[in-house]
C-alpha cells in the first residue's frame, strides 16, 4: 500500500490531521477489485453545488441503499434473485451487488435522490453555517482604545 508523508503540510497549516486518514482511504479504495463497479460521474453543477451519477442498470428502487453516516455516503445495490431461469448466449449486462462509497467534506449534504433510466443521480449541496463563512477581522487602534478606556470609566 501506498503511503504518503504530510508532515511538511503539517508545518503550515492547522486542523487537516484527519487529511492523511483521507488520502490513505482513497489510495486503497482505489485498488479494490470493484472499484470500477458501477461507472459513476461527479459533477460540479455550480458553486458548492455536485451531482453524482451511478450508471446502475437493471436495479430498481427497492434494491438500492442510500445512507450516509460519519461523513461517509455509502450507495449499495442488491439485486434480487431472478425467478425466471434465462438462458444467454452473452451477459455483459451486470447483475452483482455492488458498495461505492464517497467520502463528503464538512457541511456537504445530499439534497435529492433520482433513479430515471438506470442511472441514479445524487445532488449535493454545501451549506456553510455563517459562522464559518470568511469575514473581516477588525484591528484595534488608538482610537478604539481610547473609546474603549472612557465607556469604562463611564460605567
Amino acid at each position: 500500500m501506498t503511503s504518503i508523508d504530510l508532515t511538511p503540510l503539517y508545518r503550515s497549516t492547522i486542523g487537516f490531521d484527519r487529511f492523511d486518514s483521507l488520502l490513505n482511504t482513497a489510495l486503497s479504495a482505489q485498488k479494490s477489485t470493484s472499484a470500477g463497479y458501477p461507472p459513476y460521474n461527479i459533477e460540479v453543477v455550480a458553486e458548492d453545488r455536485y451531482d453524482i451519477t451511478l450508471a446502475v442498470a437493471g436495479f430498481v428502487e427497492d434494491e438500492l441503499d442510500i445512507h450516509v453516516e460519519n461523513s461517509v455516503l455509502t450507495v449499495r445495490g442488491n439485486q434480487k434473485s431472478r425467478e425466471d431461469e434465462r438462458n444467454y448466449l452473452h451477459e455483459g449486462i451486470a447483475s452483482r451487488s455492488f458498495e461505492r462509497k464517497f467520502t463528503l467534506a464538512d457541511h456537504v449534504e445530499i439534497t435529492a435522490a433520482d433513479l430515471r433510466n438506470g442511472l441514479l443521480k445524487l445532488s449535493l449541496v454545501r451549506n456553510v453555517p455563517e459562522a464559518m463563512k470568511p469575514r473581516k477581522i477588525a484591528i484595534n487602534g488608538p482610537d478604539n482604545v481610547l473609546e474603549h478606556k472612557a465607556s469604562e470609566k463611564a460605567a
